[in-house]
């Protein structure tokens, strides 16, 4: 068969961090003749909504199985062949689809599926997996029932005689090798067809074994992953400068102005908002060439606000103009120093080591003491007080989040900012630390300022 429809299904339960790099790589392979299938169960964040920016059809579940979620796509799908990828893979380049179905007109092939290879911020235990199971090597498998569905292929005419099991809560792709096997078909693993997987496959709990296990098997396979998938290039990042009342002035200039050329000099921004409840201000903003979408609510100036809550209200009203961010940047105008370089390097590190936020901190090798209603406690006291900062193991980092903080859009959106896995890019720079939060610090500004 020449240039058969392909018909992707993709199953999604809140990929909302995933499903945007997902989709860009499978509408970027070289095989055109498709058609895509989103199976969502209920997603509660946006993947619905950043997947409808691509061309898709939308299938939407309530309870999950994961063979009904696959049979329920190619219901509603009319392609000759059928590819299975998860809302988590990315095609790892161009060629993914068409070396999967490449050996589909093959009578005695039920099914094919790919290589999935970790991220360099996967977790040992699902490196260790992954680089384990999935090979180099091309196979065709006569006994050997090993099938998934991560990213796999068959024909239409296969699965209306071997249709997935509806009832099983996993490994129906397992459970489907088996029987395929056992008519006498065989299974093919390709490994010219490979997707990014950032989790794994199983689950161990020995993760220092599994440490020592994944450097060996790092030098033996060459590891060396791209991040084309996520180069902050593709992403949308918008950047919210939260100003209560109206903006101050240091030399004529105001610190909103030097906040916003901070902004502008970085080459991943794609949108800059300021969040103020000042009219006078928001002019300012206009002028200066970046968008005031809203005059903030009075109840967001209180002195309780958080100012995530601030951020997270601009992205709100943006979303409900169908703008839908990935990352979102924090940057308040107290900081008038900000090196040229310091945004996007914080950007590289959150995309390119997987981390969920990305803040902007001092190392503070003095004691730091908490104080509550009742009681002083010594931060980190399991050290020496008068021990060298040289000799100790730990250290204390104050966060100036102000200053930069890089987190995803759905990280924000469930106020878990600094739950997942957080980076420290460390400030050491003095004059970057500078702030100018009022009259005496705003006068040394000032000072400094003028002799640069």
């Amino acid at each position: 068969m020449k240039n058969p429809l392909v018909s992707i299904i993709i199953r999604t339960k809140n990929e909302e961090k995933w499903i945007s790099a997902c989709l860009k790589s499978v509408f970027r392979q070289q095989y055109k003749n498709i058609e895509v299938i989103i199976v969502d169960n209920e997603s509660t964040d946006r993947t619905v909504a950043k997947a409808q920016e691509f061309p898709i059809k939308l299938v939407t579940i309530k309870d999950f199985f994961p063979g009904k979620a696959i049979n329920d796509g190619i219901r509603a799908s009319s392609g000759e062949y059928i590819v299975c990828l998860s809302g988590h893979c990315i095609p790892v380049n161009n060629q993914w689809l068409g070396n999967l179905i490449k050996d589909l007109d093959n009578p005695n092939v039920a099914g094919v599926y790919g290589r999935q290879e970790p991220l360099s911020f996967t977790s040992d235990l699902d490196k260790r997996d992954l680089l384990t199971v999935f090979g180099k090597d091309r196979k065709v498998q006569i006994k050997d029932s090993f099938f998934h569905n991560a990213s796999s292929s068959f024909t239409r005419d296969i699965w209306k005689k071997y249709p997935f099991g509806e009832d099983l809560t996993n490994i129906e792709d397992r459970v489907w090798g088996e029987l395929v096997i056992s008519e006498g078909f065989n299974i093919i693993y390709e490994p010219d067809s490979s997707v990014y997987h950032w989790h794994g496959i199983n689950q161990d709990l020995n993760p220092d074994r599994a440490k020592n296990i994944v450097r060996i098997l790092e030098s033996l396979n060459g590891f060396n992953p791209t991040f084309e998938h996520q180069s902050p290039e593709g992403l949308r990042i918008l950047a919210v400068i939260p100003v209560k009342g109206k903006t101050v002035l240091m030399n004529s200039r105001s610190l909103l102005e030097k906040t916003i050329n901070s902004a502008k000099c970085s080459k991943f921004i794609t949108d800059i908002v300021v969040a103020t409840d000042n009219i006078e201000t928001a002019s300012i903003a206009k002028d200066l060439g970046v968008e005031v979408p809203f005059i903030r609510p009075e109840e967001l100036s209180e002195g309780y606000v958080d100012v995530f809550d601030v951020v997270e209200y601009a992205m709100d009203q943006l979303e409900q103009q169908q703008r839908y961010y990935d990352i979102v940047i924090l940057l308040e105008e107290v900081y008038p120093f900000r090196p040229a370089s310091m945004i996007d390097n914080m950007v590289l590190k959150l995309v390119n080591e997987g981390y969920d936020t990305v803040v902007a901190g001092q190392s503070e090798a003095r004691g730091i003491w908490v104080e509550t209603s009742d009681k002083v406690e010594l931060l980190g006291s399991e050290e020496n007080l008068s021990m060298p900062s040289a000799l100790k193991e730990s250290k204390n980092i104050i966060g100036l989040l102000g200053l930069c903080c890089v987190t995803h859009s759905a990280s924000l959106r469930n106020s878990i900012i600094f739950s997942g896995k957080v980076g420290i890019v460390e400030i050491s720079d003095p004059l970057t630390l500078v702030s100018a939060r009022n009259n005496q610090e705003l006068k040394l500004a000032s000072i400094l300022d003028k002799n640069l």
